[in-house]
């Protein structure tokens, strides 16, 4: 039962070890920060959604990438459009569900592209700026 219990909250007891590790040496705890791309039918909508995430401080920058064309099954037929990507949406990964749920709630796609990444390394000066400007909580 003990050891069955120390399985099930290592991840945890991980998690808070590396949290502690960083605070005390500050250094960055790799996939603390994430990258969130989000997909959109025009650049009208990308800066709307890109400026609803930021006022509710979602993400700590946002990048608006030019037109692209895309491909896609949907409804299984394949389809072909142009789309503008809200690309490197840079946040706390803990921030993701909420962002996704903020995100599919105001977005005029049926589902939505929504994908994240963690970060693994980075700049340590810019990974504490994001942190600096997305609340925890």
């Amino acid at each position: 039962m003990v050891l069955g219990l120390l399985v099930l909250t290592y991840p945890l007891l991980w998690g808070l070890a590396l949290q502690l590790h960083s605070a005390v040496t500050g250094s960055y705890v790799p996939g603390t920060d994430s990258i969130a791309f989000v997909s959109c039918l025009n650049e009208q909508i990308a800066r709307d959604i890109a400026r609803a995430i930021m006022d509710k401080r979602l993400a700590a920058y946002v990048n608006i990438l030019p037109q692209s064309s895309a491909l896609y099954f949907w409804k299984g037929e394949l389809e072909e459009s142009t789309e503008i990507l809200l690309q490197l949406v840079k946040t706390r990964t803990s921030k993701i569900g909420e962002l996704s749920n903020y995100v599919r709630s105001i977005h005029p796609f049926e589902m939505p592209e929504i994908i994240s990444l963690p970060i693994d390394q980075g700049n340590p000066v810019y990974l504490k700026w994001i942190e600096e400007n997305v609340p925890r909580h």
